[in-house]
């Protein structure tokens, strides 16, 4: 705050010797105070330089890059499990959750994979097994297994249990992506994920 109050105090003084340099920039908008990397002082710009350094300073990092990767592998299993409601369930409102949630999660892969590309990476880059297992909500193969042989309110009941532990999954991971990521883009995928999904959640525990 000293600091801040110190350059406020200076631009005054500056100003009232009828520096017309300082004016003029002063004029230009209010200046922000950026603060320096480790062991630099903080710097003062202007808000409009202020934004484009947030634009340049946009690029993807590798927990942006990763969620990007986990989360199509993610939002496809989703998929498999909603393609079978339509032979498998015996509830109306199953079949239309599993549809819903078709819906939303096919345009999200889509997106997802065109970010990939804009950014010149290959969404097949998932790191195996051993990223499927890391990955939150994930069913087993011997979950999926059981849920394909399922029929009727047996099905419904194991759609709904493993639906919602896998978006509480999507959503974890789209929370922690927000804290550690630092591309724009990927902030608002994940905003959309954890506002669609914390709703079907709701959704599904009233229904269960």
């Amino acid at each position: 705050m000293a600091s801040v109050l110190v350059l406020a105090l200076a631009g005054c003084d500056s100003g009232s010797d009828g520096d017309g340099d300082a004016g003029s920039a002063r004029a230009n908008g209010p200046s922000v105070i950026a603060p320096g990397k480790p062991g630099e002082a903080a710097e003062t710009l202007s808000a409009e330089d202020a934004q484009k350094r947030r634009a340049e300073d946009d690029s993807p990092n590798s927990a942006d890059l990763a969620y990007a990767r986990m989360m199509i592998e993610h939002h496809t299993q989703a998929l498999e499990m909603t393609e079978l409601a339509p032979s498998r369930a015996a509830s109306t409102q199953v079949k239309r959750l599993a549809a819903r949630i078709s819906a939303a999660q096919r345009p999200e892969i889509s997106a997802m994979e065109g970010w990939l590309k804009t950014h010149g990476e290959e969404k097949q880059s998932t790191g195996g097994e051993h990223t499927h297992e890391a990955m939150p909500g994930m069913a087993t193969e011997a979950q999926l297994k059981k849920l394909r042989a399922a029929k009727g309110k047996a099905f419904d009941e194991l759609f709904l249990t493993l639906m919602i532990t896998h978006h509480e999954g999507a959503v974890s991971m789209a929370t922690d992506v927000k804290a550690q990521g630092n591309n724009i883009q990927v902030e608002e995928m994940a905003d959309d994920v954890i506002a669609q999904q914390t709703t079907e959640i709701n959704r599904m525990r009233d229904m269960g």
